[in-house]
């Protein structure tokens, strides 16, 4: 009887070694585990022909039934590991003769983008481009700027200051005051003009001065469809001898139309800023919006700012603009909301 279980037994291994062979996808594998291994599997089965032997066979029966379960287990165990991973190498496998897939290729963002554009036509004007840092203090973001304290402007309201942070007010020897007033402060903000690089430029440069400053600024504006908390400026600055508010307007207008076309129309009208006197609001007409948008703020360079940057304003005049490069790119590409810019909205970006 003993030895008629055990041949069942090897011939119920042989078969389920023979049928696994035959498995080569991981349903197939898991009807075998089935039909093999699972709790109602032949070899569950088999278990009871231990309680049909003699008490003196079954220790024997035991040892020949698990040895067969284990071999099947560990011959299951193989089987599933190698079709796991050829079923990885085929989902990772490159077919050649497929057509390729192109890649896609990134490009700088449109506000990078005009920035450049704006950056290479004043070169060609004879500007030279100039940067600083972002980071700022009250001396080149508002008092050197003939901004003083009890202005609008200097409110908490309407600045990032930072909160136990202080920088430098004037780096050693840099700036030469004549009847200016020695106001040292200290306080650290996210500067809120390019206007800073303007005082950056006149203190440590001599006239004659003709540089373009493109980069970020911050104020703590209502986020709406034409103002963001950080935006761009496109800073100008030229001082020289005989410098007048013909040159300014004339360079203006030659920006505008080399950039927007001849046919754009441009607005100045009178306004005040404490850094330049007189000072003017560039408007440009967006036709497809049908009204006028402010581009920024332009005048001549207030004889106080000159001053406070050791030039002698007797000697030297100046003028100066700050336009949004945003709203330069919105004219430029018929876009309606600021926010587009900042959205990353795959969609917009691939359109430019």
């Amino acid at each position: 009887m003993a030895e008629d279980v055990i041949a069942s037994i090897r011939t119920l291994r042989d078969a389920a070694m023979a049928e696994l062979d035959l498995c080569t996808s991981a349903e197939a594998l898991e009807q075998y585990r089935i039909k093999f291994l699972g709790t109602k599997g032949q070899l569950k089965e088999a278990m009871k022909l231990l309680g049909k032997a003699e008490a003196s066979d079954r220790p024997r029966l035991g040892q020949e039934i698990n040895a067969v379960k284990d071999a099947v287990q560990g011959a299951f165990d193989a089987r599933k590991l190698e079709i796991e991973r050829g079923l990885t190498d085929a989902r990772d496998a490159i077919d050649v003769t497929e057509p390729g897939v192109r890649p896609t290729i990134g490009r700088p963002h449109l506000v990078l983008r005009v920035a450049d554009e704006l950056a290479e036509l004043f070169g060609r004007l004879g500007f030279r481009v100039e940067d600083g840092p972002e980071l700022e203090d009250e001396w080149h973001n508002f008092i050197a700027l003939n901004i003083p304290e009890s202005h609008p402007a200097r409110d908490h309201k309407d600045n990032f200051y930072l909160v136990g942070h202080e920088e430098p007010a004037i780096a050693e020897g840099a700036v030469k005051t004549t009847g200016a007033r020695q106001e040292r402060r200290n306080r650290a903000l996210l500067r809120t003009q390019t206007s800073t690089v303007q005082i950056r430029v006149m203190e440590t440069r001599k006239p004659p001065i003709r540089v373009v400053i493109p980069g970020r600024v911050y104020r703590p504006d209502e986020t709406d469809a034409t103002h963001l908390p950080m935006f761009h400026q496109l800073e100008a600055l030229v001082v020289d001898r005989d410098v007048t508010m013909v040159d300014l307007k004339s360079t203006i207008l030659q920006f505008v139309h080399a950039y927007f076309g001849h046919d754009t129309k441009i607005r100045f009208r009178p306004s005040f800023f404490p850094f330049t006197e007189p000072s003017a609001e560039v408007d440009v007409y967006f036709p497809d919006q049908d009204r006028w948008i402010e581009l920024g703020g332009c005048g001549m360079v207030h004889p106080n700012v000159l001053t406070n940057c050791g030039i002698d304003p007797e000697t030297y005049t100046g003028w100066a603009f700050g336009f949004g490069i945003e709203r330069i790119a919105m004219r430029k590409y018929g876009i309606s909301d600021i926010r587009a810019f900042v959205e990353n909205d795959v969609r917009f970006l691939r359109q430019f």
